[in-house]
């Protein structure tokens, strides 16, 4: 795992697909910061969906106490949520390649009607 500095002196861990994957299954909560019409065409299973455009506003719907990995198309976005959060007391990692990595990988990725997904 790598970690990436930022300004506000917190270390962001750096987490493969595969590594977010296996932490979401040990209670880590996905959240995904794209905008609405790259969730609808294909966003990971039970995510949590937040734009980076809501996100301050909406940090209050986010529990402290459960690790968090921000993901987004590529990894730029969710890294700027990661800081935010982070700034903010919460435990955050970001998904380093984001969904473009996570598709790659040959991870799931569904439609808002439950089909097969699509990162674009």
């Amino acid at each position: 795992m790598m970690t990436s500095s930022n300004p506000t002196g917190n270390e962001i861990p750096q987490l493969e697909p595969s590594e977010a994957a296996r932490l979401r299954e040990n209670g880590s909560i996905l959240l995904d910061v794209r905008t609405n019409e790259e969730f609808i065409a294909g966003h990971i299973q039970d995510v949590v969906f937040i734009t980076l455009s809501e996100i301050e506003a909406r940090a209050h719907e986010l529990d402290p106490e459960i690790p968090l990995i921000a993901l987004c198309r590529a990894g730029g976005r969710s890294q700027a949520a990661a800081e935010l959060l982070a700034a903010r007391g919460f435990t955050v990692s970001n998904m380093s390649g984001g969904m473009q990595a996570w598709e790659a990988a040959g991870l799931d990725l569904v439609t808002s009607d439950g089909g097969p997904g699509e990162v674009i």
